[in-house]
């Protein structure tokens, strides 16, 4: 804890009792000693308040270490997150799960981590690791972890699977709360799933289906990502639902992070007429009291968690404060990088192009399944076209570049096995191809392109970096590895970003017309979210949980 006493003024504003008012505040070693309401006085216009918090993000998805991530993040006045491990879980099991805790202790930034709930997510895909409820026990019995993360296997819940309700039940032992994930769930079994004790679900995509949950006593998170953009159905219930809903991210890519965070959609909410009061309980104050945070909210005792913006409008962050230390000020971070460790789990051989054949005797029908990526969404529609949609090279079926019918693949980066491939619409390639070990949640490597040819190339240089993304065309290659368990990088955050900006430019020039194509190409294998998704072991139906 800082040791140094130093006060601030500006106006005041106190969320809890909606006033604004010129006061000085008065910190000491870490703490906020005595708040005193003062004079107005016309040069100080700026306004402090409590820091940002984003109630549900996986650090991974940024590509950064967490060290990295809060470097980042204080800048737009973020000062915690709620953040499920998961990712590295799956990869390295609760190996992975420390790498997070421990990273995040070397900065100074508030990480809330959870114990992954679904690790591996589901029985139809190969991952790195497992998480059992012993585990999770395990994991929920130390401090620093503050509550089950996201639930995703909901029809485990529905149908009260033993190590599920196993899990449940141990959260609520140790009186943590149970994150939520139930897409498009509705009526009874939303219920269902509600009443099994879990609290919050970042998952609704309409503004009905938040209401029945609502309604259900569930909290909604307002989900705003780099590829899920849920901000404009679902920020109009602030107006009469405040106390209950919070803003996340989920899944931000370093890109997106550089740009702004939390900040951007206070400023997003109040522009379209919302009280900034109600935006600021979402914002500041609700993931506090939901998730019992050691984060201070500007009153007298708190923690010295607080940020100095500009405005109520735009929410330019000026300063921003963690435990009376000023870790970010005008646009700059004031946070070091950190030297890092790297983990992985990585065990694939370099590919060919005939692995990646779809042979005539290998159709079994004369209609194919075809996966249509929704920008913007996790979710996907089930297409259906003929088999003489494809393009058939000497027997092999392959990518349809003038009906943007792709060839999409997903490799097995822990065993050796047979490559799974789907066809896929929307992402637009007119050349080359992308790869990823970025696919949500057991990370094997993912592939799109135009060519057989072109998918192999672009999975071998991942491949040659045990993890990271690549985008290959006909003349060029940009790679961009990330050695930790092949989701992050150790590297300088800024750095990164700007890495991963130019290669998000090079996968648009080769046609892709998605605002996040490696975003959206990550989510390909999610099998917990509807509709059609690939996993390394084939095409998946989400809706009845049953490969096709």
């Amino acid at each position: 804890m800082p040791n140094f006493s130093f006060n601030i003024s500006g106006n005041l504003v106190d969320i809890i009792n909606e006033r604004i008012f010129p006061a000085e505040v008065f910190i000491e070693d870490g703490k906020i000693i005595a708040i005193k309401e003062i004079e107005a006085d016309e040069n100080v216009r700026h306004f402090i308040l409590p820091g940002f918090i984003d109630s549900h993000v996986h650090i991974e998805s940024s590509m950064l270490i967490p060290s990295e991530f809060a470097r980042l993040a204080v800048v737009h006045g973020t000062v915690a997150t709620i953040s499920d491990p998961h990712e590295i879980g799956n990869v390295c099991g609760m190996e992975g799960v420390n790498y997070m805790i421990e990273n995040g202790k070397q900065v100074p930034f508030k990480f809330y981590f959870g114990a992954p709930s679904c690790v591996p997510a589901t029985i139809f895909e190969t991952a790195g690791a497992a998480i059992d409820s012993k585990g999770v026990e395990e994991l929920l019995a130390r401090p620093e972890i503050k509550y089950l993360s996201e639930m995703m296997n909901f029809p485990g819940v529905l149908f009260k699977d033993e190590e599920v309700m196993k899990k449940i039940a141990t959260a609520h032992r140790f009186q943590k709360p149970v994150d939520g994930h139930a897409p498009g769930l509705r009526g009874e079994q939303a219920k269902q799933y509600i009443d099994a004790g879990i609290s919050t679900d970042h998952e609704c995509f309409t503004a009905e289906e938040a209401l029945d949950k609502l309604a259900l006593g569930m909290k909604i998170l307002i989900r705003e990502g780099s590829a899920a953009k849920n901000f404009e159905a679902l920020v109009d219930l602030l107006n009469d639902h405040a106390d209950n809903m919070m803003f996340c991210s989920d899944d931000k890519h370093p890109d997106s992070l550089v740009d702004g965070h939390v900040n951007v959609l206070c400023a997003r909410a109040v522009a379209k007429g919302i009280d900034v009061f109600k935006v600021l309980k979402a914002a500041c104050i609700n993931p506090v009291k939901h998730y019992k945070l050691e984060v201070g909210l500007l009153n007298r005792g708190d923690n010295a968690d607080f940020i100095v913006v500009e405005d109520l409008a735009t929410f330019k962050v000026v300063k921003t404060f963690i435990n009376g230390e000023l870790v970010a000020e005008n646009g700059k971070t004031n946070i070091s990088s950190v030297a890092a460790s790297i983990i992985n789990n990585f065990n694939c051989s370099y590919k060919t192009a005939s692995d990646f054949k779809v042979l005539k005797e290998d159709v079994a029908s004369e209609i194919i399944n075809v996966i249509e990526a929704l920008d913007g969404q996790l979710i996907t529609n089930k297409l259906s076209y003929s088999v003489n949609d494809l393009v058939n090279n000497a027997g092999n079926f392959e990518s349809n570049i003038e009906n943007d019918l792709l060839k999409i693949a997903v490799v097995n980066r822990y065993n050796q096995a047979e490559v799974k491939t789907a066809w896929i619409k929307n992402f637009g390639l007119k050349e080359g191809a992308i790869a990823s070990t970025v696919a949500h949640d057991s990370h094997n490597i993912i592939a799109v392109g135009v060519s057989d040819e072109m998918i192999c190339k672009a999975v071998n240089v991942v491949i040659e970096s045990k993890g990271g993304v690549s985008c290959i065309s006909n003349t060029a290659q940009k790679t961009l590895p990330l050695p930790v368990a092949g989701l992050m990088s150790t590297d300088d955050g800024y750095a990164v970003a700007q890495a991963y900006t130019e290669m998000d430019a090079m996968a648009k020039e080769l046609g892709s017309t998605l605002s996040a194509p490696f975003m959206t190409l990550s989510f390909m294998a999610l099998l917990v979210i509807p509709h059609l998704k690939l996993s390394d072991k084939g095409l998946f139906n989400g809706d009845t949980f049953s490969f096709i």
